[in-house]
């Protein structure tokens, strides 16, 4: 995939302006029986597994239809063996990709709703691929949608992405989340990891990492290792640093600030997406900063405690009745994904008022 940073700059200047050649060819509904539709998700982790509900009642009301997904390598696993979609569909964040799958599905589709929030890349999809597409009403991009919703910005984005079936009058409140698939195999490899490294008893999970994007997400590494050390203190628990491989020096080092303690093991980069699905469910807490991983956990029925700062709780926390948002702002909220507001860095330490104190005054209310 190219660059965050390339892909971010084709999408504003140059999809912008496509866009608004495009809008002025743009079309009324048909309202056609859509027995072919498609489903835009390319970004995200996290948004991904938050948008599985909304494909879980598309399906309920389209049973006879053939429902496909198109996303990127990224996120794709999230998707797998999901019994609501026909087919996955993956491509790579380039315009020749995107060309290509644009060439190959020319109109193909009865039907296309677009779940990306403001990439001008998916609704352009939308249009060369969809007789009917539907999408948010925002920005130059909604303009080439027969059909749009409104981004409500001050609710759960499950909500927001089931609010995207409102145009075909399907009006449903998401009361859970979807659990996220793995195989058999998946799950032995997960085993022959613990194995390995000897880990047993009662695990709880901290996912301190962000993707490339906005990592001023991120809680101190010092509070991470003084919070290691509290935990030890009062709980006979293992601990496992989860994250991508791009994370695992970052765990190395809260490890080395916590002084090494020996129930503490690093297994960023060590499982895949799936296994990491499967490791979920072995844990009895997740503590993570706003990222996949905490919607993972989430996903998997995982007690989870999500820290928050530049980014609000109302639209991302763990989605779930029995897990706890630590969020004490001091600004408001500077990532907003639907206006294209993800900010690379910040002069702000959004995460400076969450102390230890905060986070190990959940974990007791949860592991009580």
């Amino acid at each position: 995939m190219a660059s965050v940073i390339l892909i971010k700059f084709l999408d504003k200047y140059f999809g912008y302006l496509i866009c608004l050649i495009l809008a002025l060819f743009s079309s009324k509904p048909k309202k056609t029986s859509y027995k072919k539709i498609l489903l835009i998700q390319l970004w995200g982790i996290g948004e991904t597994v938050l948008c599985l509900p909304t494909i879980k009642e598309l399906r309920k009301h389209y049973k006879n239809s053939e429902i496909d997904i198109l996303t990127t390598k990224r996120v794709n696993q999230v998707f797998n063996n999901n019994k609501n979609i026909n087919d996955i569909k993956t491509i790579s964040l380039n315009p020749f990709s995107v060309k290509w799958f644009i060439s190959m599905n020319f109109k193909k589709y009865d039907l296309v709703i677009d779940m990306e929030e403001y990439l001008n890349t998916s609704s352009l999809i939308a249009f060369w691929t969809g007789k009917e597409r539907i999408g948010y009403n925002h920005g130059i991009r909604s303009k080439l949608y027969t059909q749009t919703t409104n981004y409500n910005d001050i609710q759960h984005t499950t909500q927001t992405f089931m609010d995207l079936l409102k145009p075909l009058g399907i009006k449903s409140k998401v009361k859970n989340l979807e659990t996220l698939n793995y195989s058999a195999e998946d799950k032995k490899n997960v085993d022959a990891l613990l194995k390995i490294k000897r880990i047993s008893g009662k695990l709880i999970a901290l996912s301190p990492g962000a993707a490339e994007s906005a990592r001023f997400r991120m809680w101190k590494e010092e509070r991470w290792a003084e919070l290691i050390k509290e935990i030890n203190k009062k709980y006979n628990v293992k601990i496992l640093m989860v994250g991508n491989g791009e994370v695992r020096k970052l765990n190395r080092k809260i490890i080395e600030k916590a002084n090494n303690p020996t129930n503490t093991f690093n297994l960023a980069g060590e499982t895949s997406l799936t296994e990491l699905f499967a490791l979920m469910e072995k844990i009895s807490l997740m503590i993570a900063i706003d990222s996949g991983p905490m919607h993972v956990a989430a996903a998997q029925d995982i007690k989870t405690i999500g820290l928050f700062g530049p980014n609000t709780p109302v639209r991302f926390s763990p989605f779930g009745k029995k897990n706890i948002s630590i969020y004490k702002p001091v600004a408001s909220p500077v990532i907003n994904v639907h206006k294209g507001e993800v900010p690379s860095h910040s002069k702000i330490d959004f995460m400076d008022r969450i102390e230890v104190k905060d986070v190990m005054a959940a974990v007791k209310k949860l592991l009580k």
